[in-house]
Order: C-alpha cells, then structure tokens, then sequence
C-alpha cells in the first residue's frame, strides 16, 4: 500500500464523509499548522532542559529523554523527583498517573485510527502529545479524514521539544530563573490556547465546568497528580451521558 493510499474505515463515526487517508499532504499540513503551537511547546522544553542539567543530566541524556519519552508533564515530574538513589518506584508510579489521560485521548482516536494499518496507527500515536491531540481531534471532527495529520503536527512538537531540552540544558545557566522571563507559565499559556479552541458553545458547558470543579478539587485533597486524570475522567463522563440530547 503506498503513503497516498486511502484506508477504510469500519466504525460508523469514521465512514461518514470520504475514508480516512494516510498521505504525504497530511503530514505536511498538520506540521505546518502546528508549528505555532510548537513555539509554545518549546518554551517549556527549554525549562525542563533547565531542571534536568539541575538535576544532574547531561545534555545527551536530556535530549535523549526528550526523544524518547515525548511527555512535558511526566518528564517535569520526573526530574522533579531525580536524585541518588534514583527513586524507580516513585518515579515510574507518578509518571503512570499523569500519562494514564493518554489512555483516553488514543479511545478518542479510535473511530479514525481503526482503519489505519497498524505501522501508521502506532508509529503515529508514538508522537501524541496533549496540543498536537487536540488539533488532530479539530482537524478530524471537522471531516478532513487526514489521518496523517496527528503524525506531522506531532513531529512538529517533537522537534521543538526536542531542541528545545538542548537549548535549556546548555544555555540554562545563562536564563536563571524561568519565572524571570514568564517561561513557567507558557505550558499553561498553549493549553488556554488549545481550550478557547476547542469550546463548541453553551452546549458543552456543563462538561467543562464539571472537569474544573472535580480537577480543583481533586488538586484540593488528593496528593500528586490525580486531578489530571480525574478531571478529564469527569468531564469526559457527563460528556458521554449528554449525548442524544
């Protein structure tokens, strides 16, 4: 089968509208388009390089983990709990809870995905990361049918992540403090971003406002990160139950 060829569908939501293609204009379009979002990403990329030379990573090694693992979120816990003795329990347990949300965002993807040969449905969710998720969700619920596009918007953050974990991990002593600059809220910055995005309206109020409530909450009384997965689980819930109406 060759990169342009179309792939077919099986579930209901995927066959409505023409099938589901896997080309190289997809890639193109989604990398292009995510490019924006990838600045974003990248200045947090370059606070994690920061903290992982820090904690006592060479470059090689950051960058490394920045290519390989390809999760802001868990990699900033990460390093946050690095130390000799390397505590592997705590470090895996913490990274587990947060990236479980992947879990969901991959079922999201299932209607389209199902008809891809599994080479390029793995080799693309390889690159899911939470902004690239949610323009490959706009790009897809809009009826494009560009499979490609979760793959070129995602190597577009990994790039970015990647250079950036560089750029931190050598030049961090020269930045200092990230907070100086406003580095420490650009994570929170692309996610409102990515959220102004995503709303479709009063409709889809009560979903959102269900997630805040619990996720406040959740970060209220329960330790770690188990606002992120609770949070998303509620919203994604009455979600669910309002479909139909």
């Amino acid at each position: 089968m060759t990169a342009d060829a179309a792939d077919s569908p099986r579930s209901p939501a995927a066959s409505e509208g023409s099938a589901v293609r896997f080309s190289a204009e997809g890639v193109r379009d989604g990398f292009v388009e995510c490019v924006p979002v990838a600045f974003g990403v990248a200045g947090y990329g370059i606070v994690f390089g920061m903290l992982a030379r820090r904690a006592g990573l060479r470059v090689a090694e950051a960058a490394l983990m920045s290519a390989t693992v390809l999760a802001g979120a868990a990699q900033l816990l990460a390093i946050e709990l690095w130390e000799t003795p390397l505590p592997v329990v705590a470090v895996i347990g913490t990274t587990l809870v947060v990236n479980l949300r992947y879990v969901l965002m991959g079922a999201a993807l299932r209607p389209w995905f199902e008809g891809l040969s599994p080479a390029k449905a793995y080799g693309s969710v390889f690159f899911i990361a939470d902004e690239n998720w949610a323009l490959t969700m706009g790009e897809l619920t809009s009826g494009s049918r560009q499979g490609a596009y979760l793959l070129g918007s995602g190597l577009a953050v990994w790039a970015a992540w990647v250079l950036a974990t560089v750029v931190g991990a050598v030049a961090g002593g020269l930045i200092g403090d990230p907070a100086r600059y406003g580095l420490d809220f650009v994570l929170t910055a692309v996610f409102l971003a990515i959220a102004v995005g995503l709303w479709e309206g009063r409709s889809t109020l009560l979903p959102w406002l269900t997630a805040l409530v619990v996720a406040v909450l959740s970060a209220r009384y329960l330790p770690g990160r188990w606002y992120i997965l609770l949070g998303g689980v509620a919203g994604c819930l009455v979600g669910v139950a309002r479909v139909g109406e």
